[in-house]
Formats: C-alpha cells, sequence, structure tokens
C-alpha cells in the first residue's frame, strides 16, 4: 500500500468517528416543575388520599399539596370557578362546587401543575446544525389536580394529566439556515 492510500483510510476513519461523534454534541433538556414527588404515580396516590368534606388546607401540606408555598400554583376564586362552570345550572353541579360559589369570598381553588419532562435533539448532528432537520424525543409525565376549600376544607377535588409522555417532533426546512433569514431581514432597518 501507498502512503496516499494510508493517508486516505486514515483520513475516512477519523472522519466516520467524527461524524458518528457527533450526535452527542446535540442539545438536550430537562423541564422540572418543583414538586414533592417524582412520578405520576407518586402524585395521584397522594392527591387520590384528599377526601372532600374532611381534609384541610394543614393536611394538604402533608400530602405535598402546600397552598402557600407550592412553585407554580394557580390560585382561583369563587368567580373563577362559577365562570368555568356557567354552562351548567347550579342543581346540576357537584355538591362542593355549589358550597363553593355560595360561600363566595370564603372559597378559594387551587390548580398544582407539577410535571417533569425530557427532551433530547437525535437525528443527524449536520442537518441539525445547519437547521435542514431537527428531530426530537420528548419523554416525562405532567399531573394537574384541582382543589376547591371552604373554610379551610376541601369540598372538591378533580385530577388529569399524563402519566406517560412520549412524543416526536420532525422539523423540516428546506431552505435549511436561510429558513429564518426572512424575518431577519423584515426586522433590519
Amino acid at each position: 500500500m501507498n502512503m496516499a492510500m494510508v493517508r486516505r483510510i486514515a483520513f475516512t476513519g477519523c472522519m466516520m468517528l467524527f461524524l458518528t461523534g457527533c450526535r452527542g454534541l446535540l442539545p438536550s433538556a430537562k423541564v422540572t416543575t418543583e414538586s414533592p414527588w417524582k412520578t405520576f404515580t407518586e402524585a395521584k396516590t397522594a392527591f387520590e388520599k384528599i377526601e372532600p368534606g374532611r381534609t384541610t388546607s394543614e393536611e394538604l401540606k402533608t400530602l405535598g399539596f402546600d397552598i402557600n408555598t407550592s412553585p407554580n400554583l394557580k390560585i382561583l376564586n369563587y368567580l373563577d370557578i362559577a365562570a368555568t362552570v356557567q354552562s351548567f345550572r347550579i342543581e346540576d353541579l357537584d355538591a362542593g362546587l355549589q358550597q363553593c360559589i355560595r360561600a363566595r369570598n370564603d372559597c378559594h381553588a387551587y390548580m398544582f401543575e407539577p410535571k417533569m419532562t425530557r427532551s433530547r435533539r437525535i437525528g443527524n448532528f449536520w442537518l441539525d446544525l445547519l437547521n435542514f432537520q431537527r428531530k426530537s424525543h420528548e419523554t416525562g409525565w405532567q399531573f394537574k389536580a384541582l382543589l376547591v376549600l371552604v373554610n379551610d376544607h376541601v369540598s372538591y377535588k378533580l385530577w388529569s394529566g399524563s402519566p406517560q409522555l412520549d412524543e416526536y417532533r420532525d422539523q423540516r426546512n428546506p431552505l435549511g439556515p436561510l429558513q429564518d433569514a426572512g424575518g431577519l431581514l423584515l426586522n433590519i432597518r
């Protein structure tokens, strides 16, 4: 074998190593809303221990639903609840919601939304870098709990969520790095 052939093989080998190792250079992200639960199941199990008519705000705190210090907590008043259920006759509502609307200022609702998601880019490093094609994979979970309290006692509870998020995204830009250049040109004055 001559020296030129050895160089070509070495160069090809180095390029293959470089290109296959580039996948690790793709960005990834982790989004966590602070909560005492590490999984969807833990959040749902804590929620199921809440008993309308019996559980107090102090007991909610021990279950992880702290209405005073939980991050990303949305606080609603009785008017927010009334607006949400306005298409129903009051007689058709759950007794706990009826109690809230009648209690007026003694009623508050709390929306807890803990979640944990991980997103990582997958696919070809160069197509991603040059903005021709960006693929990502998102996994995780999210839980939503609505707790309605009247005079410091839970009167109504409702939950929803996604126990297992598993989403793939594939964004294609035929113009690659020029795809967003139109927006840049419009901003130049």
